[in-house]
């Protein structure tokens, strides 16, 4: 596609300078005609005869010095002419070394980055809702593709040897008893314990059978049967109705007590050796059976493929969140003066930065890619860029040479 384009501004430049040509052509036969038809002629016709005259000169000097840029004039080998074909490697370095002075400078790409207002422009951009949603569709294929990357043996490879590796080698229990901490002073776990009440009462209340007959296999064989039923009975009423105490009652002290163990245990976690060590060969213990790492790799395929469920689903949650995210993140571009600022004062750091890193290597595509070229080459595509305006210079030759030529002619005449 790039190239069809190209190859059409190019056809467009060659008609535009095959136009030019002719039109600074047919000045000069003008003047040649004009010229031949008013030779020797005296009064008015003298001086049109001398416009004319001097007029072929300047167009025949311009075009001279025109054509001597990119060939020799009638193929005579002529000092100083073909500039371009026999200097085209010298006008690279020279183009060169004129980017690099002019534009590739700190102080002018800072400016020019400064007065861009670049993260304004993109906040003020990206809080349109519609335009959240085409960033986030156009970079979602990408994300597929990234994700689709990650197969199965690659997620067994980074719990193997990444995760688990790193999980043994860092002590877990500081870390676990000050996160029970906090969830003990927040209360995190009330709901658990909650649902850990109401199943343990109605566990009972569904099982009598079993739980006398735990109850009755613990009685004294000595005594009489009728004693065991009693009791057993009298077991089973009192501890249906504690489960329900403790599932009913939210400051029961069952639950206080679990709280205050719940505390000790983090707190031991964070500061006790012998708890610390014991936590810590747990962990070892869990980590050496065999179930985890394939519990590990489950877990991720199921997080990948639930990740790329959510990015395929147009109207998913996660697509809302990413555009509702890039939305909130344009309105604070575009409004906080302070961020835009700092943020602005990064951009222009780095690309000065890599400028001046890798701005020789930039600049340097332009004289390898003439050097490259071949001479011929070179002066066509030059010409065929800022031919067009020459021919110009060959116009301004013709109509300057012969207003020159008349004055001349008029000053010769008053003299």
């Amino acid at each position: 596609m790039e190239t069809t384009v190209n190859r059409m501004d190019d056809a467009s430049r060659r008609a535009g300078l095959r136009q030019m040509r002719m039109v600074a052509t047919g000045l000069l036969l003008l003047m040649a005609v004009i010229y031949i038809l008013t030779h020797g002629r005296d009064g008015v016709w003298g001086y049109v005869n001398a416009g004319a005259e001097a007029g072929m000169v300047g167009a025949i000097a311009d075009w001279f010095a025109v054509t001597a840029l990119f060939r020799h004039p009638l193929g005579l080998p002529i000092p100083h002419t073909a500039l371009v074909p026999r200097r085209k490697d010298d006008l690279g370095a020279s183009l060169e070394q004129f980017v690099t002075d002019n534009f590739l400078t700190p102080q002018v790409l800072r400016e020019k980055i400064l007065d861009a207002q670049v993260v304004r422009r993109l906040g003020d951009w990206l809080r349109e809702p519609e335009h959240a949603e085409r960033v986030v569709s156009e970079a979602v294929p990408f994300l597929v593709r990234a994700v689709e990357r990650v197969d199965e043996e690659e997620i067994r490879v980074f719990v193997d040897d990444v995760i688990l590796p790193r999980v043994r080698r860092e002590p877990l229990s500081p870390v676990a008893g000050h996160l029970l901490e906090r969830v003990v002073e927040d209360g995190s776990h009330h709901g658990l314990v909650d649902l850990g009440a109401r199943e343990l009462h109605a566990w009972l209340a569904l099982h009598q059978d079993q739980v006398e007959a735990i109850v009755r296999s613990r009685a004294p064989s000595w005594a009489p049967t009728w004693v065991n039923d009693q009791v057993t009975r009298r077991v089973y009423t009192e501890v249906v109705r504690w489960a329900k105490d403790v599932k009913d009652d939210p400051q029961h002290n069952v639950r206080h007590a679990l709280d205050a163990y719940l505390t000790e245990l983090g707190r031991d976690l964070q500061h006790d050796p012998r708890t610390q060590q014991r936590f810590e060969s747990l962990k070892e213990r869990v980590l050496e059976h065999p179930q985890v790492s394939a519990t590990g790799v489950a877990l991720g395929e199921t997080l990948r493929t639930s990740v790329l469920d959510a990015l395929e689903d147009p109207h998913g949650a996660l697509r809302g969140r990413m555009c509702s995210a890039l939305v909130a993140l344009g309105r604070q571009l575009g409004e906080d003066e302070r961020l835009q600022a700092r943020l602005d004062a990064w951009t222009a750091d780095t690309v000065v930065s890599l400028v001046q890193r890798y701005g020789p290597e930039i600049t340097s595509v332009i004289s390898g890619t003439i050097k490259r070229w071949d001479a011929r080459e070179a002066a066509d595509k030059i010409e065929l860029h800022v031919g067009r305006d020459l021919q110009f210079i060959r116009l301004n030759g013709t109509i300057v040479g012969a207003l020159v030529g008349l004055t001349i002619h008029a000053l010769s005449q008053l003299l």
